[in-house]
């Protein structure tokens, strides 16, 4: 049965690859985001908003005739703590209220496993306690709190807790990797590199949200852990990249407390893009359990990690010519500067 969806942040890396799997099932999409929808193979067949998720006229507007609300709009950890917090837990107030007042049949909020912090055990069960790390942590568990309420007064409200997803039109942190790959260079790890550590192809993410959508509310109305199901670590899934790039390059290994001591004070400093989660949990495991998943949803992930990271890297070579002229940014959807970690390129 075709509904129509309004897909917040629906500019974003992830947005415009749920738009692409919404119409590919014939289903209606509607976009609310502060930055211009300009995706011409899509051009048309979206109705779009360009708004504020905090601006209510701007909101209410978007959801006029919504069946689904898919909200994937946030402010990603290198924005201000303040514009953190107002569109992560603000915005996501705003969203919820016109939902309610829409009466929408469902409300699937797109959170993040940053919700544990830098846990002390694996695999992550979604029963587990929630601490964010930083602001943009601590913003995903306050507005889950905001989810968890509205799905008490009755709306049906899957959660999604996606580990860090990749696939086309994903740049942010991994474009140093890929820019790295292919210009020849050895890549830096923190450690050895041999901690489990799980990604998520954005293809595989889209079709749980698909599943949010579409199976018995009795069965979506609940919290999930989303990721690959085939995962390897750091030096095993980077060194594939590399080992794509085909210049004999390998991975190096950097002795971890030390550096990351560099990487707080350069972070302070504003100097690199690495914020603490990436370089504190780096060099750990970090994996979540997909079971509740597989078990209520029948979710079945296609990509495994290297899968995911060679799909995006091919992606990353086919559009490089546009992204040279691309400016720099601090969305998924745009290389982040590398600040001073452009000199280290010449080390490696």
């Amino acid at each position: 049965m075709t509904k129509t969806f309004l897909v917040t942040g629906g500019a974003g890396f992830l947005g415009i690859n749920l738009i692409r799997h919404l119409l590919a099932r014939q289903q209606r999409v509607t976009v609310l985001d502060l930055a211009p929808f300009d995706y011409r193979d899509v051009a048309g067949q979206v109705r779009a908003f360009r708004g504020d998720i905090r601006k209510r006229e701007d909101v209410r507007a978007a959801m006029d005739g919504v069946d689904i609300v898919v909200h994937a709009a946030a402010a990603l950890p290198l924005y201000k703590p303040a514009d953190i917090y107002s569109t992560d837990v603000d915005g996501t107030r705003m969203v919820l209220e016109e939902a309610a007042r829409q009466k929408v049949e469902r409300f699937i909020h797109i959170s993040s496993t940053a919700v544990y912090g830098i846990p002390d055990h694996h695999p992550l069960l979604e029963t587990d306690e929630l601490e964010g790390v930083g602001p943009y942590g601590e913003a995903k568990v306050l507005a889950e709190a905001l989810c968890e309420e509205n799905r008490s007064d009755g709306m049906c409200l899957p959660i999604v807790r996606p580990k860090s997803f990749i696939g086309p039109e994903r740049l942010g942190v991994f474009a140093m990797l890929y820019e790295w790959a292919r210009d020849g260079h050895n890549f830096p790890i923190l450690g050895p590199g041999n901690n489990p550590y799980q990604y998520l192809d954005v293809e595989d993410l889209c079709e749980a949200i698909w599943l949010c959508a579409t199976l018995p509310e009795d069965i979506a109305n609940d919290t999930f852990n989303i990721g690959a199901k085939a995962f390897g670590t750091p030096r095993s899934d980077f060194q594939a990249v590399l080992d794509e790039a085909g210049h004999g390059k390998r991975i190096v290994s950097l002795p971890e407390r030390p550096v990351i001591l560099i990487l707080r004070l350069l972070e302070s400093m504003r100097l690199s893009p690495l914020y603490k989660w990436i370089y504190e949990t780096a060099g750990k495991e970090s994996f979540v359990s997909i079971e509740k998943a597989e078990k209520n949803l029948g979710f079945a992930p296609k990509y495994s990690n290297r899968d995911a990271l060679l799909r995006n890297y091919h992606w990353y070579l086919a559009n490089a010519n546009r992204l040279a002229v691309a400016s720099s940014g601090v969305t998924h959807r745009a290389p982040w500067s590398q600040g001073i970690l452009k000199l280290a390129k010449a080390f490696f």
